[in-house]
């Protein structure tokens, strides 16, 4: 498993990194096909109520599964994101398993 988070414009934060880390690492042993993980923490001064934005990329065999959130805060940000991946994720394993 390998996981690449990246602040871009945001202080980093290791609270916020093992959070995102022992999230995704469910992910990884629900779906053993996944290769790697690249993680954007980003924040949009523009938005009052929300602007806390997480991009997550994942890589597997076949085209690579994006998702993002925008919320108020990080950690909310993150499980949204992860719940999209997590729905992407079923897909396609339904697609491996035709085959």
């Amino acid at each position: 498993m390998t996981v690449n988070i990246q602040y871009v414009n945001v202080d980093a934060s290791e609270s916020l990194t093992t959070f995102t880390e022992n999230k995704l690492e469910k992910l990884f042993t629900r779906y053993e096909f996944l290769i790697s993980a690249h993680v954007y923490f980003k924040q949009d001064d523009n938005q009052h109520d929300s602007g806390k934005i997480c991009s997550i990329e994942l890589s597997l065999p076949g085209p690579r599964i994006f998702a993002n959130s925008n919320e108020h805060n990080y950690e909310v940000a993150v499980r949204e994101t992860i719940s999209d991946l997590e729905r992407q994720l079923k897909k396609r394993k339904q697609i491996y398993n035709t085959h």
